[in-house]
């Protein structure tokens, strides 16, 4: 399936089972958690929707990309 590559924004293609992307222009090759860690980090209208499912963030900063789990 093809996505959006997060780094360089040209065509990526995600395995049909989840478990990785892959960017043949940029050369980026991480897991689809790792890039949804990314996207989410990296954009904020992604970062809001997350937002929603992890409860009240109230008073918290986003933090680093490191400190996801």
């Amino acid at each position: 399936m093809k996505i959006k590559c997060p780094k360089c924004k040209d065509n990526a293609e995600l395995y049909p089972d989840f478990s990785c992307v892959v960017c043949s222009h940029c050369d980026l090759d991480i897991s689809y958690g790792e890039y949804v860690r990314f996207v989410a980090h990296n954009d904020a209208t992604y970062s809001d929707i997350l937002g929603d499912y992890a409860g009240s963030t109230e008073g918290q900063s986003s933090g680093t990309l490191d400190e996801w789990d």
